[in-house]
């Protein structure tokens, strides 16, 4: 079923303050009304509702979006009857109604909306009213009310076009919201759970709340995977993790066959997408002959770090019969921590065996499988 959304952003948002309406101001990067833009840009017609004045402002709010603008009436039933007119001329199955100053709204939310359509003329997001209702007179308190049954509205409220159209269009009088002209029109609205991260900027207070959630949101975080094998040949030692653990035999490799360290590595590189080892150091170019592989670890831990990523924790296991690990975990996760620059605690070097199977299990190499976690806030 086709669906639209149309966001009333026509009002002025005095009780907000500043020098602009609250939905061009700017929480966490972005202005208030690009943030709700967002929220709704998985579905495939947009409306924006602005006032006259604002037309400048609401075309560099939208750049990029498809988004029709349209200009408003004085109060906010008008409006909506305005963006409701601009789908006239191919009439969405199904249209949602938020308000600009709900920039934190999430797609579950949405989503429950739209899904709610599927069995009813009208969707609308409520909280439960938990606290104690009282009635109060020249700051004193001079009654309680029942909570049983009371909810606080949100939106997107959503209704199937050709009745919320036709509701409008008969609406006599003030409404305190859509379901409110719905009803008034006979039509059913199904309650879906709110959420309490859908506030409504209304007063300067509400920024702050609004931007410590849209920051949260606003945070990348990545995983990245790397798998290294190499396979033992003559030698009196293997380098694990930038350690040299003595052994019988020693790993081959174009480099120093630092299996766990070029697992690391790769998951680095996988996190930003940026390949493998062999990507920024083909193996095919003899200058990285017998290099250390701190070198490639660096290299991934610089890139992170022009990218904006802080590495959060990295996770390594070895898999071999021989040599023991446990004895030197210690001495490499302190290595892997110069290099890196992470706290010890933020470093998991183990080790297992295959028990006696497969290629490890016949002792004729090492395998290493890591993960690392990139976050940019």
């Amino acid at each position: 079923m086709d669906t639209a959304v149309i966001i009333v952003a026509a009002g002025r948002g005095t009780r907000a303050g500043g020098a602009l309406p609250k939905q061009w101001r700017e929480i966490a990067g972005k202005p208030v009304a690009r943030w709700t833009l967002e929220a709704f840009a998985h579905l495939p017609r947009l409306v924006l509702v602005i006032h006259p004045d604002d037309r400048a402002l609401a075309e560099a709010v939208a750049a990029g979006l498809p988004v029709t603008l349209v200009d408003g009436a004085e109060d906010r039933a008008g409006s909506v009857r305005a963006g409701l007119a601009a789908l006239a001329d191919a009439p969405p199955e199904r249209v949602l109604i938020h308000d600009v100053a709900r920039p934190c709204v999430s797609r579950a939310s949405i989503d429950a909306v739209v899904a709610a359509l599927a069995t009813h003329p009208g969707a609308a997001p409520a909280l439960a009213v938990t606290d104690a209702l009282w009635i109060g007179e020249n700051g004193q308190v001079t009654g309680t009310r029942d909570r049983a049954g009371l909810y606080r509205a949100q939106t997107p409220q959503g209704f199937r076009y050709d009745a919320i159209a036709a509701a409008h269009a008969t609406q006599t009088g003030a409404a305190a919201d859509d379901v409110q002209v719905a009803r008034a029109a006979g039509l059913d609205v199904a309650i879906v759970p709110g959420e309490e991260r859908n506030l409504k900027i209304t007063g300067p207070e509400d920024f702050a709340r609004a931007e410590t959630l849209l920051k949260g949101d606003a945070m990348d975080i990545r995983l990245g995977n790397g798998y290294d094998v190499h396979r033992f040949g003559a030698g009196d030692h293997v380098v694990l993790c930038g350690i040299k653990v003595p052994h019988g035999r020693g790993l081959q490799g174009h480099s120093d066959a630092d299996v766990g360290m070029h697992a690391v590595t790769d998951a680095l590189y996988g996190a930003m997408a940026e390949g493998d080892i062999g990507r920024h150091f083909p193996p095919s170019d003899p200058q990285w002959k017998g290099a250390a592989s701190e070198i490639f670890l660096r290299h991934a831990v610089e890139l992170a770090g022009s990218k904006g990523f802080a590495i959060s924790n990295i996770d390594l296991t070895l898999i071999c019969e021989r040599p023991k690990i446990g004895p030197h975990a210690a001495e490499m996760t302190a290595e892997m921590a110069r290099i890196t620059g992470l706290a010890s605690d933020r470093i998991s070097i183990k080790a297992t065996t295959s028990e006696r199977l497969g290629f490890t299990g016949r002792e004729e190499g090492i395998a290493a499988i890591a993960t690392a976690t990139l976050v940019k806030p």
